[in-house]
């Protein structure tokens, strides 16, 4: 594990062991992303340098190597020509550019390694960037459930509970009331007319039976 990789475990331990004790951590995420950010653009500058830096070296490379073979083309032309030290001369140039362009070859195998390096941590960084982004809009969205919860709390608790129910409960009393009121006079009245209507039965048999009386009364000469 490289060195930069550590850094990047350590701080996002580091970050999320905060965010359990934080009082205010979206403040505190705020705080990463601000840092995350300025270190992803100064990895950035730091690839681009890189790159020019890689492409300097290879074009040692390239120019070291052009010169060692054209060294040893000359010094092929020279042994024919029977040009024995202009031939060795050739070659000596020819193992001077092939030194330094091992050098350099290894010089910009290096750099390519640490370039794929450096663009190893700028994916993981920008990868943190957005998982903790992702994090801050998460808590965003619960601090405004709670502000929310928050405002209907006050709001039911400005509130008189149950005053609907209990205006309805006593219409239904008071309607309750007026029809056993209703209901008792309609109970008076019938009762009423059952007893009027009783006596003048009463009264009908009364007047029968004095009838009968008297006729029984005039057979026997008593009237």
């Amino acid at each position: 594990m490289s060195l930069m990789k550590r850094v990047r475990d350590i701080t996002v331990a580091t970050l999320n062991e905060k965010l359990e004790h934080a009082e205010d951590p979206v403040r505190l995420i705020d705080q990463y992303l601000t840092a995350q950010k300025q270190q992803i653009q100064e990895s950035e500058k730091l690839y681009q340098q890189m790159l020019v830096h890689a492409q300097t070296i290879r074009q040692q490379v390239m120019t070291a190597e052009q010169m060692k073979d054209k060294r040893e083309q000359q010094a092929m032309l020279a042994l024919k020509a029977g040009e024995e030290q202009v031939a060795k001369m050739a070659l000596q140039e020819k193992l001077q550019h092939e030194e330094v362009y091992e050098r350099y070859a290894a010089l910009y195998e290096q750099s390519k390694l640490s370039i794929v390096e450096l663009q190893d941590r700028l994916d993981e960084l920008k990868r943190d960037f957005d998982e903790v982004l992702s994090k801050r809009h998460y808590y965003m969205a619960r601090l405004q459930s709670v502000k929310l919860q928050q405002q209907m709390n006050a709001r039911m608790s400005g509130m008189s509970e149950g005053a609907g129910s209990r205006a309805f409960s006593r219409l239904e009393e008071r309607i309750s009331d007026m029809e056993y009121e209703a209901k008792s006079l309609r109970d008076v009245r019938r009762v009423g007319q059952e007893l009027t209507q009783a006596g003048a039965a009463v009264q009908q048999v009364l007047e029968r039976e004095m009838q009968n009386l008297r006729k029984k009364l005039e057979k026997e000469g008593w009237l």
